[in-house]
C-alpha cells in the first residue's frame, strides 16, 4: 500500500498543503470547520507526520527553497551553486525547485514553502505565484524570502538585483564607439523584467547617440541558442543588414557566432557580437565573446545572506539592492565595416 503524504490529506480535505500543515503544526491558527475537516481526513487515511524534516524544538526544517526558472541555464547554475557554497556556511540545505516557466510548477513549490518544507524562499522569478490580500500587510501573507534575476512586481519583498538597464546602454554604447550604426538585438521574451530593462538600455544609448531606433533591427528571441540561430539567420536576409548583434545573453550570442562563422562572415572584420551574462562558454568559443559580466557569485551570496537576515528577524524592513554589471571586451567586437 502506498504511504499516504500531506498531500494525500489536502486532497482528501480539500485545503491546500499550508492548511494541512498549519493545521497540524499550529491548529488554533484555522476555523474549527477546517480543523476538523483536516482531522478527519487524517484519520480517514491513516497518516502518519513525519517530523524528521522538522526541528520540533526550534519549529524549523533547517531548508531554503530556491525556485529557478531554468536549471539547465548556465547563468541559472552558476548562481546556485554560489548559493549553495554560501547557504551551507549558515547549516543550510537548499530545496531546488526548476519550474521550466511553468506557473503551476511556481505554485506547487511555493505551497511546499508554505507547507513548513522550508524556512525560507529565495524566488528567481518576475511572476506573481501568491494570493495576495489588499487589505493586509503583504509581509505579513508571505514567507521569509528574497526575489532576484526577475523583479517581482510586489512591494514589501527583498530584491537582488542587477543593473540590467545601464550595462545594456554602456554595451551599446562600445558597439557606437566602434562606429556601429545598425546594431541588431535579439531579446529574451519581452515579458520579463530583464529583457524590458536591457531593451530601455538599447534604445537610450541609440537615442543619445542621434540613432534611429529601427524595430525591424528587434527580434524577440527566448535565451535559447536555438533563438540565437535562427534570428540572426533572419538577420542576414535583411538587404540592409546590421555591422552588429547585441544578444541579451550569452546562449543567443552563441548561436549568432556560430551561424556567422558558418556562412563564412567573419567576426568581428564582418559583423560584431555582443552577449550578456559571461558564462563559462564566452570565454572558450572562437573568438572569444565581448559580453556583460553578471556577478554569479555574489548575487548568490547577498541573496541567502538577506534571506538568513529576514528569516532570523521577521522585523527588519526589505532591503533592496542593485548589483553593478562590468563589460568585458574581448574578441567578437570590432570597428564597424566601412
Amino acid at each position: 500500500m502506498a504511504k499516504v503524504g500531506i498531500k494525500d490529506i489536502a486532497r482528501i480535505a480539500n485545503v491546500s498543503l499550508a492548511t494541512v500543515s498549519r493545521t497540524l503544526r499550529t491548529p488554533d491558527l484555522v476555523s474549527e470547520e477546517t480543523r476538523l475537516r483536516v482531522l478527519n481526513a487524517v484519520a480517514e487515511s491513516g497518516y502518519k507526520p513525519n517530523r524528521m524534516g522538522m526541528n520540533l524544538r526550534t519549529q524549523r526544517s533547517g531548508n531554503i527553497m530556491v525556485i529557478i526558472p531554468d536549471i539547465t541555464n548556465p547563468f541559472n547554475s552558476g548562481i546556485i551553486r554560489a548559493i549553495e557554497h554560501e547557504a551551507q556556511q549558515h547549516g543550510y540545505a537548499v530545496l531546488l525547485g526548476d519550474t521550466q516557466s511553468n506557473p503551476e510548477r511556481e505554485r506547487q513549490y511555493v505551497d511546499l514553502v508554505e507547507a513548513g518544507q522550508a524556512d525560507g524562499l529565495l524566488y528567481f522569478s518576475g511572476r506573481n505565484p501568491f494570493t495576495i490580500n489588499p487589505d493586509r500587510p503583504i509581509k505579513d501573507q508571505l514567507p521569509a524570502m528574497v526575489n532576484s534575476n526577475e523583479e517581482l512586481d510586489l512591494e514589501g519583498i527583498s530584491k537582488v538585483i542587477v543593473d540590467n538597464e545601464g550595462a545594456s546602454k554602456e554595451a551599446v554604447n562600445h558597439l557606437i564607439d566602434l562606429g556601429h550604426r545598425r546594431i541588431a538585438a535579439i531579446t529574451g521574451p519581452l515579458s520579463t523584467v530583464s529583457t524590458q530593462r536591457r531593451l530601455e538600455g538599447y534604445r537610450e544609448a541609440l537615442t543619445e547617440a542621434g540613432i534611429t531606433v529601427d524595430d525591424k533591427l528587434i527580434c524577440e528571441g527566448n535565451y535559447q541558442v536555438e533563438s540565437g540561430i535562427e534570428l540572426t539567420e533572419r538577420l542576414l536576409q535583411f538587404k540592409q543588414r546590421p555591422t552588429a548583434i547585441f544578444c541579451f545573453n550569452d546562449d543567443m550570442a552563441i548561436g549568432a557566432v556560430n551561424v556567422l562563422n558558418k556562412n563564412d562572415y567573419r567576426v568581428p572584420e564582418d559583423m560584431s557580437v555582443i552577449g550578456f551574462d559571461d558564462i563559462l562558454y564566452s570565454k572558450v568559443i572562437q573568438p572569444a565573446l565581448t559580453t556583460v559580466a553578471q556577478p554569479v557569485e555574489d548575487i548568490g551570496r547577498q541573496c541567502i545572506q538577506a534571506l538568513i537576515a529576514q528569516m532570523n528577524d521577521k522585523t527588519l524592513e526589505p532591503t533592496y539592492l542593485k548589483l553593478p554589471l562590468e563589460l568585458v571586451i574581448r574578441d567578437s567586437t570590432g570597428p564597424a565595416p566601412s
